[in-house]
Parts: structure tokens; sequence; C-alpha cells
């Protein structure tokens, strides 16, 4: 109803729609990132009025993580069947609902389930796979800028609603700490039924940088694409496919790698940490805001970078500088001069990796595959959130502090450095053909 005519008004101002559509999808990413950090501001407020431990609470936030990751394999088909618009409306009120709950439960397993089940499902529908959709559909050119500005939507979210959550935390309890972002939840699903569409052609144009027709000069408009013929049983197909190159497996355990030592560990535990070294939620909410605004530009840098060089070694620099941060920050004295410096190295390169790896995918198995293949990476990268979210409130319960687990994490990070250079450079893989096992000079 409202997008024909918007974008109708905006092409006769030489805007053309694909950039609202990426501006509903940074909300959306931003919206729900927001619903996914949150929880780690209420780790100590839940522990106070509940008698759970961190343990406990972690392993609950852990099976957001696992949910979020698994969804993203078949996020692409739900899409495809469903729409963009049903699909990101059903999540968004899926993650609403599950944080309006959560101010309501008394028992453990409803944290499980408000916190754990609805808030992974919800945010693992609108998952990296919908940045994917959305620039692969509506952009021919600039598609890897398209991918870092959609991937640190994640980052705004966290620079926008971290600080106001703690800051409401503190003077009003955790439960005002979720309206903020319960609102931002439904005024974007409002926003995505009114404006969001699934492709070019159903507001009459073309992707954005289409090649223009010689003899008018215009981009022919997109024709309806033909429905994909794919099941739910189509990514254990392309899984099984792609298991037997061993890019694959680098991609997947490097991106494992890479969730463990952020949402897993410094998302989820940055503000307990910060508690036990005597400062308060609000400053420590602050530093995870400054990662965010440096993480903002450094993944659309990323983005930038990744369609100009070599992404093994950007990923290699990107792991290697975490790692390096993460061996610091127990040394950091939790100053500001110590905090900032940390938030600068850190937050540069938070989720800089996801357009390399993209572009990685997409190089090694080919545009048809390159999306669900790397849902499952992601998926990986999503485990290793769980694995350090459940494992570092366990070292935290157990030994009384998170050294151990920043060690282990920066460890981690110091191997995936080393496990990137192992990718040669890929050859392009042609549409339709079936990967076979890497060979000397394309594994």
């Amino acid at each position: 109803m409202f997008a024909i005519p918007l974008s109708r008004w905006l092409q006769g101002r030489g805007l053309h729609f694909s950039w609202v559509i990426v501006a509903i999808t940074f909300l959306t990413g931003l919206s729900s990132s927001a619903a996914l950090g949150l929880p780690g501001a209420l780790l100590q407020p839940l522990s106070k009025e509940f008698g759970w431990d961190v343990e406990q609470i972690s392993s609950a936030l852990a099976v957001r993580f696992v949910l979020f990751g698994l969804m993203g394999p078949f996020a692409a088909i739900l899409m495809e069947r469903f729409g963009l618009r049903n699909v990101v409306v059903t999540a968004l009120t899926l993650v609403a609902s599950g944080l309006a709950l959560a101010t309501r439960m008394t028992q453990f397993w409803q944290l499980v389930l408000f916190w754990g089940i609805m808030l992974g499902v919800g945010s693992g529908m609108t998952a990296l796979v919908l940045s994917a959709v959305v620039s692969t559909r509506w952009f021919d050119t600039r598609r890897g800028l398209v991918v870092g500005v959609l991937t640190a939507s994640s980052a705004t979210g966290q620079l926008v609603f971290l600080p106001v959550g703690a800051w409401l935390i503190e003077h009003y309890g955790w439960r005002m700490a979720v309206i903020p972002v319960l609102l931002a939840c439904a005024i974007v699903a409002v926003l995505v039924f009114l404006l969001m569409r699934n492709r070019p052609g159903e507001v009459g144009l073309a992707p954005y940088g289409a090649p223009a027709d010689p003899l008018t000069g215009i981009a022919p408009v997109a024709p309806p694409a033909a429905p994909m013929r794919v099941t739910f049983a189509t990514p254990f197909k392309v899984l099984a496919e792609a298991a037997r190159n061993r890019v694959f497996w680098i991609l997947f355990g490097t991106f494992f790698i890479c969730g463990l030592s952020t949402n897993g560990l410094i998302q989820t535990h940055f503000i307990s940490l910060c508690g036990d070294a005597g400062l308060s939620a609000v400053p420590a909410a602050s530093v995870l805001a400054m990662m965010g605004a440096f993480d903002l530009v450094g993944t659309i840098a990323s983005g930038w970078l990744s369609d100009r060089y070599d992404n093994r070694k950007l990923l290699f620099m990107y792991y290697g500088l975490r790692g390096l941060s993460l061996f610091w920050l127990p040394y950091s004295e939790f100053t500001l001069y110590g905090l900032s410096l940390f938030a600068m190295f850190y937050g540069l390169d938070w989720i800089a990796t996801v357009p390399p790896t993209v572009r990685l995918a997409g190089a090694t198995f080919g545009k048809e595959r390159a999306g669900m293949v790397f849902g499952w990476v992601f998926a990986g990268h999503q485990l290793g959130a769980a694995v350090a979210a459940y494992g570092a409130g366990r070292v935290r319960t157990m030994m009384l502090t998170y050294n151990p687990a920043l060690f282990a994490a920066g460890a981690a990070c110091l191997v995936a450095a080393g496990l990137i250079l192992l990718i040669r450079k890929p050859a392009v893989a042609a549409a339709g053909v079936p990967l076979a096992p890497p060979t000397k000079a394309s594994a």
C-alpha cells in the first residue's frame, strides 16, 4: 500500500527504494541485537532477585545463542516460502513477546522459555541471513558495503540501548529496562509491515546498480523470480556437500571462535565482569556502547575492505588483534584509560569478521549455495557463543573470576588467526557446479 507510492516519490528525486529496504533491515537488526544484548546487563539483578547463580542464568542465555545460530540455515527457506515481510514481523513479535512475558516470570523454566527459546528463535529468523538476502536481491553493486552496514546494526543496537538500559536498572529496576527495547521491536514491526517488499520487481524497479539497457539508458525491471525448489531438507543436503570441503570446516571453526570471543563472552558477561572489579552497570554499559561505536566504523570499513583486499589476511588481522586485546583486558585495571583502549581495539573488529567470511564462502561455494553455506557457518558462530556464555558463567561460579575464560578466548582467537591462513585463494565456484572435495590447488 505504501511501498509503491514511496518508491515512485523517491525515484522522482533520484533515490532508489533499495535504500529504504536497507534502512528497515538495519532497524530490524538494531532492535533484535538490543534484545539479545540486554540480558547481559541483567545477570546480577536477576541473581539478586531470584537467587539464581550466574551459571544458571548463563545456561538459559546459552539456549538463545544455540537457537539463534541453528535457525540460520532455515531462515532463507522461511523467507523464500513466506516472504521477507511475514518472516520479519513474526520474528519481531516473538522477540517482543519474550521480553514482555519475562517481566512477569517467577520460575527458572520461564527464563529459559522467554529469553532462551523465544528470543533465540525470533532473533535467529532475522539473523545475518536477512542481510545476505537483502543485499543479494536488491543490489547488483555495493553488496560488500551493504553487508557491512547491515552487520553493523548489532553494534548500533548495543550503542543505543545498553547505557539507557543500565541507567533504568540502576534507578527503576530491571523490568523498566525492557520497555525501550520492547517499544523498538513493536515500532520496527509496523514499519516492516508497511514498507518491506521481497524483491525490487514488486515496486517496479531493477536492483540497485543493475546494468542499463544500451538503447534506453534505463535498467530493465527485474522479472518475478521463479520459486526456488527447496524443502527443509535442502540445508542438510547443502551441509553434506559443503562438509566435503575443508574450507567449510576452517570457516566453521574460526567462526565458532568468533562467537565464543564476542557474543558469548563479552556481550553476555562484560557488565558482570566489570561489577566484579567494582565498576557499576552504567559506566560498564557505556564501555560496551563505546565498543559498539568503534564496531560500527570497523564493520562498515571491513565491508569496504573485503571488496578490495585479500579476505584471509583481513581475518588474520581481526582475530589476532582480538586475541591480544582479550589477553590484555585483565591487566587494564578497569580504569577509564584502560577500558577505553580495550574498547577501541576490541570494538573495531567485534563483527568485522562477517564481510570477509561471507565473501570467502561465496568465492568457495558459489553464489547459489553461499547463503545457505554461510547459514551453517553462522550456526558455528552461535554454538561458540553458547559455549562461552555457559562456560564463562561456570568459571565465574567455580573460581570467582572471569580471567581463565578471558585467557582461553584470547588463545582461541590466535588459533583462528593461524587457521584462516590455511585457506588458499579460492576460485569462484560456478553456479550449479557440484561441490567437490578440495584439491591441492583449491583447498
